[in-house]
């Protein structure tokens, strides 16, 4: 028997929808109709509050119970001399313990556009126990039309102009939300086969603690009305810094028993030449 009464196999069920989950925390994170330009400032007058060279670490864990290790990056492209675009890189790696039970190696790579804060490629491996699949999606904005590479097939489907990805939109909401109570913003994410529907609020200003001592946040609130980017329909809680980076603190999203939290542990920004 294990803590809380649960027996082995209820228990290894329980350890593998955790990872699973985690994972897609990880990879996703504020994860995520169509944005809408009128309800943000012009792009020239906006400032990106992430850099080339950002790398986030995150320690995603259920009932203190760490599960995965997930990393954010922006990296640049290689071979590219172009500073408008950049790849957007995100890992999600489970922990040893858990690994024997249910091992994760994931890793989504999306090259962003820096001017438009769209994404242009994207490939996500995704290794889930079991499961092994690779995606590929090349987003031709301008046309409103995606392609998708999955088990060998290829098709081209419909999407509204500036549609986001599964990681990019991440970076679109730190630079396009406002950080004041009452803000909210409206995206399409594509994933899946699927224009996925996603509203971010932000609830208020909260101080919380951390392996990076006190910070002022605002707590967001995305809303995912479907299935099928997570174990379940629900919604996910953020933690984004009120400074001019915006940096995702923590993550919470809660399960049948307790919740899944994504903390940050680590963090480095080099600037650029």
């Amino acid at each position: 028997m294990l803590a809380h009464g649960f027996s082995w196999p209820i228990a290894s069920r329980g350890i593998k929808q955790l990872c699973r989950y985690a994972a897609t925390v990880a990879v996703i994170v504020l994860l995520p109709i169509s944005a809408d330009p009128s309800e943000s400032k012009p792009w020239g007058e906006l400032k990106r509050p992430f850099q080339v060279g950002e790398r986030l670490t995150y320690k995603v864990s259920w009932l203190n119970l760490t599960a995965v290790i997930a990393v954010m990056e922006v990296a640049p492209i290689p071979g590219v001399t172009d500073h408008g675009v950049a790849k957007l890189v995100g890992t999600a790696q489970s922990t040893p313990i858990l690994t024997k039970f249910f091992p994760v190696d994931s890793r989504v790579e999306s090259e962003l556009d820096l001017d438009t804060l769209a994404p242009e490629h994207m490939t996500f491996r995704r290794r889930e126990g079991k499961k092994k699949e690779d995606i590929e999606y090349t987003f031709h904005q301008k046309e409103g039309i995606v392609t998708a590479v999955r088990g060998g097939t290829t098709e081209s489907l419909p999407m509204p102009a500036g549609t986001q990805d599964i990681l990019s939109c991440l970076y679109y909401t730190r630079t396009v939300l406002e950080p004041t109570p009452g803000a909210s913003l409206k995206m399409n994410v594509y994933h899946d086969k699927k224009n996925r529907p996603v509203e971010v609020r932000v609830e208020g200003v909260e101080t919380i603690e951390g392996t990076w001592g006190q910070a002022e946040t605002v707590r967001v609130l995305v809303i995912m009305p479907f299935h099928g980017l997570f174990m379940n329909q629900g919604n996910i809680r953020v933690w984004v810094t009120t400074d001019e980076r915006r940096t995702p603190l923590r993550m919470k999203a809660k399960v049948v028993l307790g919740s899944i939290v994504a903390d940050l542990v680590g963090g480095l920004v080099e600037t650029e030449p």
